[in-house]
């Protein structure tokens, strides 16, 4: 096949990513923690002159973190899954990568690298989701199974960041092993693998890199995933063409934050990995997928609603959200006895509704007037019902973990009952949007799988010592 808009890099090594893209077998369910390493051991043992096996660091909770590193090119890449525990898809798509890169000497010619795999940073958060993966395509499995650690304890976002009057040095010990692999590899590209959950594909570069817009909405088009043009995750990103931003920093998001007048240390945390791996000149990608599509996701056609009405809206429902689940977590708090993960996140995240929807109401009031697209007003509502089922369902679990050790008083499982009351409307409201379409997990895979050898072959492009070793990234 031709490609059209694809940018410097060569047709051909194009066209042969999105044959391989396209190529990923069928797939129905994420591994568990215990299956994917094992899935890797098997592999390391199997093929010993292509995998090495490594000990990179240990989980909080006491698991090992392991490293598979295949190839000897001159390029280093690093990979890691699992940032956030409840997007399991990069652990396929690394499973995937490394079957191929096993398989196939030519890929491993082509790119020239040696590919750094961690299958899974984060093995104690991955564990609490793990009720879902058998059928990742159930949106309410998905949410009664749903775990996303407290912001101070998540790997992606715990990284050092001193900046203005704030300052944050908790750093856990998953994010210090990738501080030392990220020093000790130096990586050419750092890959660090995420997903969202409803909508379309988007990305983020840690730079401005003209060259890989053509081809990374290719590799999409070629599997039939629509690009989301929606509402960013956060109006402090900046965006460098249709779905695809620059890879966000806490000092980007508290300069905005300070720039609406609101107390910028206290909202910010921990700096990201692709902010930490700048140092070392290093570009990182991240492609993010949805499990379920949307018509919306793309729709850029105007609407009859005023965008500043929008997300108006969406953030007076927020503050209400955060006002509903913190009148919930007060009420318990006597009771409460276990310092559970459901518990830590719970407290982190319910006082972020109220505060979220705050700046959000200072932007919305700063707004020129102005036609929404479709697709803002799909993802602008999407994002409420999302953090209604995730925020409301860790509050839920927290409850719940209490009665399950049977220390729950009376006034706990009153407590208990009408959140889970609540919580059971909010997922009926979910429910009922029609149009969703659970996406096939190959397709998703073949994304992220594409996206990265596209990110490679771009690279290469620009020659030796371009993005490699000091200099250069952000995030």
């Amino acid at each position: 096949m031709s490609t059209t808009a694809t940018g410097a890099l060569d047709a051909g090594l194009l066209d042969d990513v999105l044959d391989r893209a396209r190529a990923v077998p069928p797939m129905t369910d994420f591994p568990t923690v215990d299956a994917l390493l094992d899935w890797f051991a098997a592999l390391a043992d199997d093929h010993p002159s292509l995998v090495r096996r490594r000990r990179v660091g240990t989980s909080r909770l006491g698991e090992p973190i392991e490293m598979f590193s295949v190839g000897d090119g001159p390029r280093p890449h690093l990979l890691f899954a699992g940032v956030h525990p409840n997007e399991p898809i990069g652990f396929r798509t690394l499973q995937h990568l490394a079957a191929e890169l096993v398989a196939d000497p030519g890929l491993r010619a082509a790119t020239d690298a040696t590919w750094h795999l961690v299958p899974c940073i984060d093995p104690d958060g991955t564990r609490l989701n793990e009720s879902w993966f058998g059928d990742p395509a159930d949106r309410a499995a998905y949410a009664r199974g749903f775990y996303r650690p407290a912001p101070g304890e998540q790997v992606e976002w715990t990284f050092p960041f001193a900046y203005k009057d704030a300052y944050f040095d908790d750093v856990i010990p998953e994010t210090q092993a990738l501080m030392r692999l990220i020093d000790e590899l130096r990586p050419e590209l750092m890959v660090s693998l995420h997903n969202a959950e409803l909508g379309g594909v988007y990305y983020y570069l840690s730079e401005d890199l003209p060259d890989a817009v053509g081809p990374l909405h290719a590799v999409p088009a070629a599997l039939g995933l629509p690009l989301d043009t929606g509402e960013p995750e956060s109006a402090a990103l900046q965006r460098l063409a249709p779905a695809i931003y620059r890879a966000g920093s806490t000092r980007d998001e508290y300069d905005y934050l300070e720039s609406l007048g609101l107390d910028a240390p206290a909202m910010v945390g921990g700096e990201g990995s692709a902010a930490y791996a700048r140092r070392h000149g290093t570009v990182s990608l991240i492609a993010e997928l949805p499990y379920w599509s949307h018509p919306s996701a793309d729709d850029t056609s105007e609407s009859d609603a005023d965008y500043a009405d929008v997300v108006r809206t969406k953030a007076e429902a927020l503050v209400e959200l955060g006002g509903t689940l913190t009148a919930l977590l007060e009420e318990a708090r006597g009771d409460l006895t276990l310092r559970s993960p459901f518990l830590r996140a719970s407290e982190s995240f319910v006082p972020m509704m109220t505060s979220a929807g705050t700046s959000e109401l200072v932007r919305a009031g700063r707004l020129t007037s102005r036609a929404a697209t479709g697709a803002e007003v799909f993802s602008n509502e999407e994002v409420v019902r999302m953090f209604r089922l995730r925020f409301g369902g860790m509050l839920v679990r927290a409850l719940e973990a209490e009665a399950g050790a049977g220390l729950a008083t009376a006034r706990l499982r009153r407590v208990h009952a009408r959140a889970s009351e609540l919580w059971a409307g909010w997922l009926a409201d979910a429910q009922a949007v029609t149009g969703l379409e659970p996406l096939p997990v190959e397709r998703l895979v073949g994304v992220q799988y594409g996206a990265t050898l596209t990110m490679s072959h771009v690279l290469a492009a620009r020659g030796p010592g371009v993005g490699s070793g000091g200099g250069g990234g952000r995030r």
